[in-house]
């Protein structure tokens, strides 16, 4: 299942270390999956914590501080999360039994989902989700997908980007109109997408650039069908949207501005176009503006915008076909913020490159990077 921040994937790893996180030293063994937000990334660790680092400032690392990090500190309160989700200032998590726990960012529009507008430096549960299995957070709303195959949204919804067929805002969660077989979901800032038992793929919200797929640029409150997608496995959503279809191909459609749908152009498409060169992908992950998989032999490939350094090669430069990132060969997961991407290996550690204005990178300095850099303890 994809999880999402902006985009995230997760994975596992195998032995264990001794690390050294946030000025402390922690037998904490290795990470086992990562997730990013905007400005701000997360891992799950092998001993069932979580380390989280970068912007911090509506508390949303979770470590009672309102500081922003640029190397890892453990978040308070949250043990062993199923799923997790990363969106602008706020989390949440998916807990042992479906429950959903959040923090950070409560805004004008109830990302939290608690009834209320008030933030929280520390988790607090979301009434009425008991059997959550997956979540994916937007810019300020989220999204948890329940057993058994419905969606249930909350917080913002000026595009109609929780798909119960309104624009209102909601602080409590809402069904998702008309879905029943969801196995996977992901969001990005405005929109929201869920991969269907068999394969297709439904998508709800803003569509100015064409991100729901539907061959058409207009919002929709409810979720509608991608024109072609049935088989896909995992998705990943920006301004755009990308799917990982069965056999390791990619379609991407919506904006391609910086040519984020990998196709050699930078035109728009609102339906669904092939990316070039990619046949054994295993795990996809999206930013703001630029998308990057991960290959069936570890190593990881991104496309479009790449302003920061977001795209690995040690350029600058925008590509509208995908590119290599140079000394990553084992990569098990992938997760990206607006404008930083990061790698786990599979021997736990993790690295990351791009934008770093908040410590989002987790190498103690607030210096971007076009290269890969490892991340503090970890």
């Amino acid at each position: 299942m994809a999880t999402g921040g902006m985009s995230a994937t997760g994975g596992t790893s195998a032995s264990g270390g001794t690390a050294s996180t946030g000025g402390s030293t922690n037998t904490r063994l290795i990470a086992k999956s990562i997730f990013a937000g905007y400005y701000h990334t997360y891992a799950k660790m092998s001993d069932a914590s979580v380390e989280s680092w970068g912007d911090n400032a509506s508390g949303q690392l979770g470590n009672g501080a309102m500081t922003d990090s640029t190397v890892p500190v453990t978040a308070s309160g949250i043990t062993d999360p199923i799923a997790l989700a990363v969106g602008w200032r706020h989390i949440c998590a998916a807990v042992s039994g479906g429950t959903v726990q959040c923090w950070g960012n409560n805004g004008m529009y109830g990302d939290l989902g608690i009834g209320t507008t008030t933030p929280s430096l520390v988790p607090v549960t979301i009434s009425g989700i008991t059997n959550a299995v997956a979540l994916a957070a937007g810019e300020e709303y989220t999204c948890a997908l329940v057993y058994g195959g419905t969606v249930r949204c909350w917080g913002g919804n000026i595009y109609g980007n929780l798909g119960n067929g309104t624009t209102a805002t909601s602080f409590v969660p809402v069904t998702v109109s008309g879905l029943t077989n969801a196995v996977s979901i992901a969001a990005s800032e405005v929109h929201t997408c869920a991969i269907l038992n068999g394969g297709a793929v439904r998508c709800w919200g803003s569509n100015y650039q064409g991100e729901l797929g539907n061959g058409a640029t207009t919002n929709s409150s409810v979720p509608v069908a991608v024109s072609g997608i049935t088989d896909a496995v995992a998705l990943a959503l920006g301004s755009h949207t990308c799917a990982l279809l069965n056999g390791g191909t990619v379609q991407c459609w919506g904006n391609n501005f910086a040519g984020e749908l990998g196709n050699g152009t930078t035109t728009n498409s609102s339906v669904p176009v092939a990316i070039s060169g990619i046949t054994d992908a295993v795990a996809i992950a999206a930013g703001g503006g630029h998308t990057c998989a991960l290959l069936g032999g570890g190593s990881v490939q991104c496309w479009g915008s790449n302003s920061y350094g977001e795209l690995g090669n040690g350029t600058t430069a925008d590509s509208s076909a995908p590119v290599t990132v140079p000394g990553i060969t084992d990569a098990v997961a992938l997760a990206a913020g607006r404008c930083h991407t990061c790698s786990l290996s599979n021997a736990g550690s993790v690295q990351c490159w791009g934008s770093n204005s908040n410590g989002q990178l987790g190498n103690g300095t607030r210096t971007s990077s076009s290269v890969p850099v490892a991340v503090s303890g970890l």
